[in-house]
């Protein structure tokens, strides 16, 4: 009944959810531990209450864009929201590549991205980031793909890659489309929003999940020259916001003071865990994101992470190739990572002492 490469295909997994009732700290899925501003609680009873529920929502989400431009200083006509920056990721993979065209990205990497690739049934081009998870320009730049994309800051491993380097990739990709995944650049330094108005094709995705606490109204952004957006406008679901939502993330952008201070709090957070994770034995690379990767190498950190289940936090725990020695772990609220060090440094120690057990024992066999 389905078509081939989706019988064939693995589905995306997201983080596990706990169940109601369940009482976890939950570190797993890069929320924010902050709740948003109050004026988006009071927009949307305003929304709900008003005789617009029976009618269909705006289909450009006219309130929301409007916020939007005067937050990033663009026109509307370079903005178009989505539901999550998924649904953006998915208009983007079915207006740009017909099935065989090629896509690229450095890996590991977000996985929505194969998965979408999959659908489209695109050809994937992955290439390795380096041991500090710099990224691979040359490669990138060489593949030519039909689409390109950086996530920036990366998931898992919260890097940030400059804005000058992202400058050359897209220069070097032209007419080809570069899509900068911006989903937790609110929690770094700089951005590269300044590419949108120099570089015809280069998109940039925000989301409004993280920094503005609204992963459960899911919200997103595209930001991209009018052309490219209008071409986009294409595939978008006519109604893709309902009103509420519309209304929620209005309100978030018109008080982004709000979001701002929760970043401060995630970013100090974010120092105090890196340095106490550094500290009971694991490397980390510095995170510009909501999240930091803890990496004990060559240790299959698979039950540490179930270890942490059992004593009530959730980690994300990739089963592969290049992540199986690591842990992404959310930056949740001080009480919260202060327990997690806790529970975690008998867990690393352990770990430690079992992979030296084993070197010792395959140095004898030897």
């Amino acid at each position: 009944m389905f078509r081939s490469a989706i019988e064939q295909m693995a589905p995306y997994l997201p983080g596990e959810q706990p169940r109601p009732g369940e009482r976890l700290i939950k570190l797993n899925t890069n929320e924010n531990p902050y709740p948003p501003s109050p004026r988006v609680r009071r927009a949307i009873v305003q929304a709900a209450a008003a005789e617009t529920l029976r009618l269909y929502p705006r289909p450009r989400a006219d309130s929301l864009v409007a916020a939007a431009a005067r937050y990033y200083r663009l026109p509307g006509n370079m903005i178009v929201a989505g539901n999550g920056s998924d649904e953006l990721l998915s208009m983007l993979f079915r207006a740009s590549l017909d099935a065989g065209d090629v896509a690229a990205w450095a890996v590991p990497t977000y996985s929505l991205y194969d998965t979408l690739a999959a659908i489209a049934g695109a050809r994937v081009v992955r290439i390795e980031l380096g041991r500090d998870f710099s990224l691979p320009l040359q490669a990138l730049a060489r593949a030519r793909a039909r689409l390109t994309i950086v996530c920036n800051p990366n998931s898992p491993s919260g890097t940030l890659v400059g804005q000058e380097e992202l400058t050359e990739l897209a220069r070097r990709l032209r007419p080809r489309l570069l899509v900068i995944d911006e989903a937790y650049v609110d929690f770094a330094d700089r951005s590269s929003l300044r590419l949108v108005r120099a570089l015809d094709n280069v998109v940039i995705l925000r989301t409004m999940s993280k920094s503005f606490s609204l992963a459960g109204m899911r919200l997103g952004l595209l930001l991209g020259s009018a052309p490219l957006v209008d071409q986009l406008l294409k595939v978008k679901d006519s109604y893709n916001l309902n009103c509420l939502a519309q209304a929620a993330g209005a309100a978030a952008l018109n008080d982004a003071a709000w979001a701002l201070r929760n970043v401060e709090r995630v970013r100090r957070t974010r120092r105090m865990t890196e340095a106490g994770l550094r500290k009971i034995g694991f490397e980390v690379p510095p995170s510009a994101a909501n999240f930091v990767l803890a990496r004990l190498a060559g240790v299959k950190l698979e039950g540490m992470a179930a270890g942490l289940r059992r004593r009530g936090i959730l980690v994300r725990y990739f089963d592969t190739p290049l992540l199986y020695d690591c842990l992404r772990i959310t930056i949740g609220k001080p009480a919260e990572m202060k327990i997690l060090l806790r529970e975690l440094a008998p867990l690393a120690a352990a770990a430690r002492a079992g992979s030296g057990t084993r070197r010792s024992r395959a140095r004898v066999h030897a």
